[in-house]
């Protein structure tokens, strides 16, 4: 799939191509099984300010519709470490659309997670944070974006 570099928002076409993108990174090396979009749980909004702390696997979102803030995935058990700071894309822009890839293992457990994200202001797609699950059970993972 082409991947459209126009800065136009087109929700439908964000949606694809959060999944191409995850798709292609692989996430951990892992080939992804699962993507999982991001919809605030209060407003169903789908413009998110993102923070992170990579290297503590730590990712929370803000809605930019009503306010929402949620702490993403696992990162509630790090959140006491980490020390995230704000994601924004090369264009300045601190909004937007957010997909969540795992890569799972042979039992269906999630292996690895990426967070990735796609600027609503020029269309940039990058993974902000990604980071290894070493645990099990861990299949509750993809219902916590």
């Amino acid at each position: 799939m082409a991947i459209d570099g126009s800065g136009q928002r087109r929700p439908e076409m964000a949606a694809a191509e959060l999944d191409a993108y995850l798709r292609e990174c692989r996430a951990g090396g892992y080939p992804v099984a699962r993507v999982v979009h991001v919809a605030c749980a209060w407003c169903g909004g789908s413009e998110f300010g993102l923070r992170v702390d990579d290297e503590a696997g730590y990712a929370d979102r803000t809605c930019h519709l009503c306010g929402g803030r949620c702490v993403m995935l696992d990162a509630v058990d790090v959140a006491e470490d980490a020390e995230p700071g704000d994601a924004a894309c090369l264009c300045g822009g601190e909004r937007f659309d957010v997909a969540v890839g795992f890569a799972l293992r042979e039992d269906g457990e999630v292996r690895w997670v990426s967070v990735a994200l796609r600027c609503t202001a020029d269309g940039v797609l990058g993974v902000y944070a990604d980071w290894k699950i070493d645990y099990s059970p861990s299949g509750h993972l993809m219902a916590r974006v």
